[in-house]
């Protein structure tokens, strides 16, 4: 006869009260407008950086598709 033990839980598990409590009451965050910022300039600023990040990806996409000839 085997005797099987039980795996040790995950420690970040919780257990069945920090569950409940996170769940009723501190819920996970919300970030309804937290990337837009406050002020218009705000906005437009991350707009702009997020469109350079887009292009700077593109480019090095671009790199390696050069670089590899895929």
């Amino acid at each position: 006869m085997t005797w099987h033990r039980k795996e040790p839980r995950d420690p970040s598990e919780g257990g069945p009260i920090w569950n409940a409590f996170y769940k009723f009451m501190a819920g996970p965050a919300t970030v309804d407008d937290a990337i837009e910022g406050d002020t218009q300039e705000a906005r437009d600023a991350w707009h702009r950086d997020l469109e350079a990040r887009k292009k700077w990806s593109r480019e090095q996409r671009e790199r390696k598709r050069a670089t590899h000839g895929v």
